[in-house]
């Protein structure tokens, strides 16, 4: 049985960025749970499942940018691909409040199960998408809840997240995008460095220039929102890049 475990957009357009967007879907296989994570409805469309609205943000952007994108097709709470295959994190049993039946007693098969039929042939097609140019450079997208069960609201509109192991474009980018006027999170709402996460393992090990944008997502939940960040994004990472000289 074959698997879609990611699609892909402009393969074949010239850009050297790569828009990836890991957790595009919150789509759960039939062969787990008959397609069920046993969760009610109204939890699987929120954040803990995927990342509302980033999937249509990536494809703007990509688009605007003339560039390749590729997209994870399973939820994140099916097996995390941001994750590295032996981070305990990578099937998550409870997230934002919510207990993951189908993960509570996943056992060593299950997990090997899921590698090998989602995560491992997502990484396999990022790997290929990111040796296809030889400048490449990468930009995740990512969305953020506003708010956390119990958790002060979060203030920005977007954060830029990277690693203190390649600072060469994260801290620009930051500056650009407050000078465009919004409120950004430099690494917030998370940490930019996490070992074995697809920039870890697409970027810094390569020496590719890369970034990590998040964006609130109730900014972006719907195809007007996806739109008009994709248009501010764009000239504005387009232009932090001509500017380092990378």
């Amino acid at each position: 049985m074959t698997e879609r475990a990611f699609w892909t957009e402009g393969e074949d357009r010239p850009s050297r960025w790569l828009i990836t967007c890991d957790h595009a879907t919150n789509r759960v296989p039939d062969w787990i749970g008959g397609g069920s994570l046993g969760i009610a409805p109204e939890d699987m469309a929120r954040h803990i499942a995927y990342d509302v609205g980033a999937a249509g943000l990536a494809s703007r952007l990509a688009a605007l940018m003339d560039a390749s994108a590729i997209f994870s097709d399973f939820s994140r709470l099916v097996i995390d691909p941001n994750r590295g295959e032996d981070d305990p994190t990578l099937l998550m049993r409870l997230y934002d409040g919510t207990v993951i039946p189908a993960n509570k007693n996943a056992d060593a098969a299950e997990r090997q199960r899921r590698l090998e039929r989602l995560h491992r042939p997502y990484h396999a097609a990022l790997g290929r998408l990111a040796d296809g140019h030889p400048a490449r450079c990468i930009c995740a997208v990512h969305s953020f809840t506003p708010q956390l069960r119990g958790r002060p609201m979060r203030p920005w509109q977007v954060g830029i997240l990277y690693s203190w192991q390649d600072i060469r474009l994260g801290p620009p980018l930051v500056q650009a995008c407050r000078q465009a006027g919004w409120i950004t999170g430099e690494n917030q709402p998370y940490d930019g460095h996490l070992e074995g996460d697809s920039i870890d393992r697409h970027a810094l090990r390569q020496g590719r220039p890369n970034v990590l944008i998040e964006v609130r997502n109730d900014l972006i939940a719907d195809q007007s929102g996806q739109a008009e960040w994709a248009a501010r994004l764009a000239p504005v990472i387009a232009a932090t890049l001509a500017a380092t000289g990378l």
